[in-house]
């Protein structure tokens, strides 16, 4: 079986990620525009899919597994093909959820096909799409495994508490992350921030829902429900640690490269990066007062000619010994409970992997963020960028 590959997150937080806070400011306003909004049920297309067996799937690259005919390996999406009898197109053209908006954003406002059945986008855009009217309500009676299998810490988000219009495709962690050769552990975000044998040798993600949802946990609020006062009171608390020169850069995935080099000794790290990197001395850290949780999700857009088909490809991957097989590949946090007892048979090495399979104890202390309405997104994403640029 294929070790961890090339990282989801390391795409999405590539060389271009510094750029990610005002990209995202620039394409904010226009899901304000009123004329952008649809009434998904107005918005729908006859659906072909008893008649014409295709599917068109826009997912993130290196995200799925592949063919291997030399080990006699097949993958899922094979399989699914085999089994329904359904052409899959399976494009790879989702690499930053702000660059895929600009793609779709214009037939999806003017109630146009897409061309697409599916696509997996993260959490805080799918959101985005669902509030604007941009995506069909799943038919619950054909994705019976979703709500049986769906693990329960990605059960009842804010922004479709009922799984109606989404299912998580992966998940993974944002916690602290250090390289035991250089510092001793670090448990919490409050030692990242002020631990002298830190300063300076510490930074953070320019991901704005990652790095302030644990900033917002350090000072005892939760992510997924807090005031203007707690958000002022976590922005205050990492303007400080910037200005003492406690933290040395905000970035993207470059952290990666840093953390193994020892130019950095701690950071806001990925779990799905660090999974990835195979580097005995870096070590990914639940933080004493929880982390992150985030999701790619598949999410059906309007006028999708293949609902039907999309929804058993969702029911298919919601089967544990199907999603087993894909974990075992891609090394991401597995969205489907009895996934973790299928893969005894898959990858015996691979069950107590916390990163693909944490413990109900572990998955007690995750998070989300709170969906945010138009006019906050665009202030606190504002705030935020204040302090990359500070």
């Amino acid at each position: 079986m294929a070790g961890p590959g090339l990282s989801r997150r390391s795409v999405l937080r590539g060389a271009g990620a510094g750029a990610f806070g005002l990209a995202s400011i620039a394409v904010l306003p226009l899901f304000s525009t009123r004329d952008l909004k649809q009434d998904p049920a107005a918005c729908r297309a006859t659906d072909r899919s008893a008649t014409d067996k295709r599917l068109v799937v826009s997912n993130w690259p290196a995200y799925i597994d592949e063919d291997d005919p030399d080990n006699d390996y097949t993958s899922t999406l094979t399989d699914f093909q085999k089994e329904f009898g359904i052409d899959v197109s399976y494009v790879a053209d989702v690499n930053d959820n702000v660059e895929f908006f600009g793609k779709v954003k214009n037939q999806l406002g003017a109630c146009a096909p897409t061309k697409r059945d599916m696509f997996m986008l993260t959490d805080w855009m799918a959101a985005r799409m669902i509030q604007m009217g941009w995506i069909q309500k799943l038919d619950k009676s054909k994705v019976p495994n979703l709500d049986k299998n769906l693990i329960s810490s990605l059960q009842g988000v804010g922004w479709d508490p009922n799984r109606d219009y989404s299912a998580p495709w992966q998940s993974g962690f944002t916690g602290i992350a250090y390289n035991k050769s250089l510092v001793k552990e670090v448990r919490t975000m409050d030692e990242l921030l002020t631990r002298d044998d830190l300063r300076g040798k510490v930074t953070m993600l320019t991901e704005m829902r990652d790095t302030m949802g644990l900033m917002l946990l350090s000072g005892g609020k939760d992510p997924s429900k807090f005031s203007s006062d707690d958000w002022a009171g976590a922005i205050d608390k990492i303007s400080a640690a910037r200005r003492r020169g406690q933290i040395r850069a905000f970035t993207g995935n470059e952290y990666l490269n840093d953390l193994s080099a020892g130019n950095i000794a701690a950071c806001v790290a990925w779990s799905g990066d660090i999974a990835a990197a195979e580097d005995e001395n870096l070590v990914f850290v639940r933080p004493e007062e929880g982390l992150m949780i985030w999701s790619d999700n598949m999410i059906v857009p309007n006028l999708a000619s293949h609902q039907a088909n999309a929804e058993k490809w969702i029911d298919y991957y919601y089967d544990p010994a199907v999603a087993a097989k894909l974990a075992a590949y891609v090394w991401y946090v597995c969205p489907v409970d009895g996934a973790q007892a299928e893969m005894e048979k898959v990858d015996p090495t691979l069950v107590d992997n916390p990163l693909i399979f944490p413990s109900e104890d572990y998955l007690k202390a995750t998070h989300v963020f709170m969906a945010l309405e138009e006019a906050t997104m665009r202030q606190y994403e504002g705030d935020f960028n204040d302090v990359i640029s500070g």
